[in-house]
C-alpha cells in the first residue's frame, strides 16, 4: 500500500519565497571558483526583503570592494538570519572565508526580467555597484519535497518549483565573473549547479 500523505505539515514555517543560485567551475569536479544565490522572500520571522549574494572569490576573506564578495540587501536583519541559519550550512557555502568576510551592501533597486522556461534575469544596483544573475536554457520544471535527510540544511523540509540551468552567468559592473556550469549530485540525483527556486518554503519539522 503507498504511503499516504499528509495534507497539511504540522511543522512551523521559517520562510518562503525565491532562492535561484548560481555556482560556477573552471572545471568539472574542481572547487568553486564563483558562488552566486539570490532571495526574494515574501514571509520570515523578520519581515520580506531582496537580498543577492556574490562571492567572486569563495577562499579570500575579504569584502567589497576588494574583492567582489557582496551581499546587496534592503532587509539587514533578515538578510543576516539566511546566512547564519541557512547560506552558512549550505554544502557549497560552508566554511568559506569569503562569505564571514563579505560586505552588507544596501539595496538601491532590484528587479526581474524574462521567461524561467527560457532566459531569466535578477537585477540589483546599490551605488556604483551593479549585479545581475542569469539563467539561460533552462529545463523542464519539477516540483521538489524533501526531508531534513535530503535538504541542503539537514534540518528542514523543503517544498519548491525547480527548474535547472544548462547556462548560467554571474555580472558585476558589466563584468563577468569566472567560472562554469557544472553538475552535482542533489536531492539524489545529477543535478545543473545553476537553477531557479521559485515557491520555496522551509518549513521546521514538528
Amino acid at each position: 500500500m503507498a504511503e499516504q500523505r499528509v495534507t497539511v505539515n504540522p511543522g512551523v514555517v521559517d520562510w518562503s519565497g525565491e532562492n535561484p543560485g548560481i555556482y560556477l567551475r573552471d572545471v568539472d569536479d574542481g572547487p568553486w571558483v564563483t558562488l552566486g544565490v539570490f532571495f526574494r522572500v515574501v514571509m520570515s520571522p523578520y519581515g520580506s526583503g531582496h537580498a543577492m549574494l556574490v562571492l567572486d572569490e569563495p577562499e579570500t576573506g575579504k569584502g567589497w570592494p576588494d574583492v567582489r564578495n557582496f551581499i546587496v540587501n534592503d532587509n539587514e536583519e533578515l538578510t543576516r538570519y539566511l546566512i547564519r541559519d541557512y547560506v552558512s550550512g549550505f554544502p557549497s557555502f560552508r566554511d568559506k572565508p569569503g562569505l564571514e568576510a563579505m560586505s552588507y551592501v544596501p539595496l538601491d533597486t532590484v528587479a526581474c526580467a524574462g521567461d524561467p522556461q527560457t532566459e531569466y534575469t535578477e537585477t540589483v544596483t546599490a551605488g556604483d555597484l551593479s549585479a545581475r544573475m542569469t539563467w539561460s536554457d533552462t529545463m523542464e520544471p519539477m516540483a521538489v519535497e524533501v526531508t531534513p535527510e535530503t535538504s541542503a540544511t539537514g534540518k528542514h523540509d523543503m517544498y519548491s518549483l525547480f527548474f535547472e540551468a544548462k547556462q548560467a552567468k554571474i555580472e558585476v559592473n558589466g563584468d563577468r565573473l569566472s567560472g562554469n556550469v557544472s553538475t552535482r549530485q542533489f536531492f539524489g540525483k545529477t543535478m545543473s549547479t545553476a537553477f531557479l527556486a521559485f515557491s520555496e518554503t522551509w518549513v521546521q519539522p514538528a
